[in-house]
């Protein structure tokens, strides 16, 4: 098989050894995955995989096709439709999966949402519904919506009947974030005018967040996912105390296989449904040919993207 390989900073289209499927898990062919914002880490160096998942092969989500079966596995044949999350090494032709983590491909979408769907929205349901416990009838603050986070939170905190306000840096892009569902789209400088939120999902970083806590109702929660205008700040402990606020955050990449059972369990249950249906869309911003990996990930650097950019494989 061949996988995009990080080579000194760069990504080459490289020759590597077929995987094979142990006890539990999937072989699966790839036939798309995403582009996110901790690929671009890991080729410069700033994000490794935990120990075990292979180091110069990026990739945390993908989809396609099962082809063969380790010993074990119950729920899956080969032939059918998958798409899972991964720890490393997504943007492959062959992948290894976990069977407890792999989710079926609803007829409704096709291989390139498939492949942009499993990291945004297990991500983005994870923090709202697990960690926030958000529910109909609050107000939820999105920063930085416009990514593949940002536009699956916005759908889901919709779907759940949140009141949903979205920060978008880019003025083009908020009209698509509002078909997506926002109540409200703010410029990232007027985020804490458009409160009070029950619930704020930080997908931008430290001054995003000092931004909003003054506008957080008491008892509200707070999610931090995305730190990439920074992660460290000055945090005022009186506003935190004298609202009750609860500060979290939440990453999938190392948590345990138990773990990330659970995780696609809660998307199965919530959020596949709503996909089926067409309630909830994957937005696809691109797609390039997973060969052309090394363009791809500059271009998704450029910025100014609604959603995702997919790899594809031939």
């Amino acid at each position: 098989m061949h996988a995009v390989t990080i080579v000194d900073g760069s990504l080459v289209w490289a020759e590597r050894e077929d995987p094979r499927p142990g006890r539990g898990e999937l072989l699966v062919k790839v036939r798309a995955t995403g582009v996110n914002g901790a690929d671009l880490l890991q080729r410069r160096g700033l994000y490794p995989p935990p120990p075990g998942v292979v180091a110069d092969v990026p990739g945390l989500e993908l989809a396609g096709e099962v082809v063969a079966l380790g010993d074990g596995v119950r729920r899956f044949e080969p032939g059918d439709r998958v798409m899972s999350i991964v720890a490393g090494g997504g943007q492959a032709e062959l992948v290894v999966v976990p069977e407890t983590s792999a989710l079926r491909v609803p007829d409704a979408i096709s291989d390139a949402e498939a492949g942009g769907f499993p990291e945004v929205f297990s991500t983005a349901h994870d923090a709202l519904v697990t960690q926030a416990a958000l529910v109909a009838g609050e107000r939820v603050l999105v920063t930085g919506a416009a990514g593949g986070v940002g536009t699956a939170a916005v759908q889901l905190a919709h779907a759940l009947g949140a009141t949903v306000v979205a920060s978008v840096r880019s003025p083009e892009a908020r009209p698509a974030v509002v078909d997506l569902g926002a109540d409200v789209v703010v410029d990232p400088a007027d985020a804490a005018n458009a409160g009070p939120y029950d619930v704020c999902l930080e997908l931008v970083g430290a001054p995003s967040l000092v931004a909003a806590l003054p506008a957080m109702t008491t008892g509200g929660r707070v999610v931090v996912i995305g730190v990439g205008a920074g992660a460290r700040l000055d945090l005022d402990l009186l506003t935190v105390m004298g609202k009750r606020l609860r500060i979290g955050g939440s990453t999938l990449r190392a948590r345990s296989l138990e773990d990330k059972a659970a995780v696609a369990a809660g998307v199965t249950r919530d959020v596949l449904p709503l996909v089926a249906s067409g309630a909830v869309r994957v937005p696809v911003w691109a797609t390039m040919p997973m060969a052309e990996a090394q363009e791809a990930y500059d271009r998704f650097a450029g910025g100014g993207k609604v959603g995702k950019l997919v790899l594809l494989a031939d």
